[in-house]
């Protein structure tokens, strides 16, 4: 068993930056991924617990976790695999931050020292269709965020809508290791995005001493081959 095998169902992993902001000491490596390639052994192999589910759940953890241990790999020197909370979320190791995302055949995972970075959120979407965008922007967009949708095409507003999105689910995986508490989509609204990538958020409640009601945090996004990647980063 070697810590450098690569599964067939993943591509070559890359250390490409999509974004429009690189960040100083921040390391993201990612893969395509093909569930159909999914091999029995391909766990053992590469030293990675197997996880319980169908051919695309399984795939999708995978190669998650093997952008993990490589982005690991670089920044600490340890190739090590984040086990899973009980919360369900990855298990970092004390020193660093990190993040995983998955979907549509591609993961990535970004990693730092958390004495430069505190928190780490990244999210990649499949740009969201105007017709399932506006089943589901009540449950996503606060009335604020709702009104700023008049006057938009469906396209526009469907880009919008799967921006939000993103964005917020980026905020919840970059606070949520600081404050370990549960927040929603209603909890934090889009204040801005703009063309060169860049964005801003605020929370709606107060989540701890550290993060109340009005705090603002910057966020960036990208397009790329039909997908929708955004990044939340917390510097310390």
């Amino acid at each position: 068993m070697s810590d450098l095998y690569l599964p067939p169902c993943c591509t070559t992993l890359s250390d490409h930056w999509p974004l429009p902001r690189a960040l100083p000491g921040v390391q993201l490596i990612s893969t395509r991924f093909d569930a159909t390639r999914l091999a029995a052994e391909d766990f053992d192999r590469s030293g990675i617990t197997a996880v319980k589910g169908v051919a695309k759940r399984q795939t999708e953890y995978l190669a998650g976790r093997l952008c993990a241990r490589e982005a690991l790999r670089r920044v600490t020197g340890t190739a090590a695999v984040p086990a899973v909370g009980a919360d369900r979320a990855p298990q970092w190791p004390a020193e660093v931050s990190g993040s995983i995302t998955h979907g549509s055949g591609w993961a990535a995972a970004m990693v730092a020292y958390a004495s430069a970075w505190r928190g780490l959120g990244l999210d990649v979407e499949r740009r969201l269709a105007p017709a399932r965008a506006e089943r589901l922007a009540g449950e996503i967009l606060t009335p604020r965020e709702l009104q700023q949708l008049q006057g938009l095409t469906p396209e526009q507003r469907a880009w919008r809508i799967g921006l939000t999105f993103s964005l917020k689910e980026s905020l919840f995986k970059a606070l949520y290791p600081l404050v370990l508490l549960r927040f929603y989509f209603q909890d934090a609204e889009l204040l801005s995005c703009h063309a060169d990538g860049s964005a801003r958020l605020r929370l709606l409640i107060d989540l701890s001493g550290d993060w109340p009601t009005g705090s603002e945090l910057d966020g960036q996004f990208v397009e790329f081959d039909g997908h929708l990647l955004s990044l939340v980063a917390i510097p310390a």
